[in-house]
């Protein structure tokens, strides 16, 4: 069997064990095809169902990043993804570099809280998964165009914010440039926790500069972005929001969780959106 024959019969093989509510789809009725469909599997990976054809019967070799969506919306463990990765002529990537990798169980608890407005970012703030209500409270398009947005470069280098990328604004309740100096800090933890991460290194040198990034730099703080309030200014009313961060041990992810306090007119405005936003999942690349 070539790797070609291989890497499309592992696809199948991971495909079909999925069930559509595992990635948080609704499954219909008179359903013929065991696990996902690959039309289903398209659009989690953000490829074209033909694309997905081609990869299953040997007559397409995957590039990196699409192997990492794929790994995202297949739920595959960190074995398998090396497993796919080696199929596809490429090799896993390394733990000297900063991984976008979502561990499944991580994954999973992502699928469940489908209705709340989440990101997920990398230990560098790259942008790597989301769910549809952040999508509609951002302003985000719902598109390959914002995948690998990076947080830091939008917030000290705003031109290389992508068209259309967080349409409505968004002001921190207190003090912003605190909050701007946190995601400095937690840059440095990164570059120690990744001495070795040459996009790590690019990103930072790019950074350097933006004033207030030097400036905030070369203090030498080193720490770890909290929690804080932001308030967005939607065609629908301003949203207050609480913006927590969760970190996962082991991955290095920071999962940033929008919440409303309950019985608010906040709070009503995100459920409206939760009604009214796309259905489908808006997971996007991991590696």
């Amino acid at each position: 069997m070539s790797e070609t024959d291989a890497l499309g019969q592992a696809l199948r093989t991971w495909r079909e064990r999925l069930s559509p509510s595992s990635v948080g789809m609704v499954a219909g009725r008179d359903r013929r095809t065991p696990g996902l469909r690959r039309e289903e599997l398209a659009a989690l990976a953000d490829v074209s169902v033909d694309y997905v054809v081609r990869l299953e019967q040997g007559r397409a070799r995957p590039s990196v990043p699409v192997l990492g969506a794929l790994t995202r919306a297949l739920l595959l463990s960190k074995d398998e993804r090396d497993h796919l990765f080696r199929l596809a002529g490429h090799e896993p990537p390394t733990d000297a570099a900063i991984s976008h990798y979502i561990p499944v169980g991580v994954q999973r608890m992502l699928v469940r809280l489908g209705d709340v407005a989440i990101a997920v970012f990398s230990a560098d703030w790259t942008l790597i998964s989301w769910s549809p209500l952040w999508a509609a409270v951002m302003g985000v398009p719902d598109g390959p165009e914002i995948d690998q947005t990076n947080l830091a470069r939008m917030t000290f280098l705003p031109g290389d914010r992508p068209i259309g990328f967080g349409a409505h604004p968004i002001r921190t309740m207190g003090d912003s440039k605190q909050d701007r100096a946190n995601l400095v800090a937690d840059l440095r933890w990164a570059t120690g926790k990744y001495p070795r991460d040459a996009e790590l290194a690019a990103l930072i040198d790019d950074l350097l500069g933006n004033t207030e990034f030097a400036q905030t730099w070369h203090s030498g703080v080193v720490a770890r972005h909290g929690s804080i309030r932001k308030l967005v200014s939607h065609p629908l009313g301003e949203i207050i929001l609480d913006c927590d961060t969760l970190t996962v041990p082991g991955a290095d992810l920071n999962i940033l969780v929008y919440t409303a306090a309950e019985g608010s007119p906040d709070a009503e405005l995100l459920e409206f959106l939760r009604i009214t936003r796309p259905t489908t999942i808006a997971d996007r690349r991991t590696r």
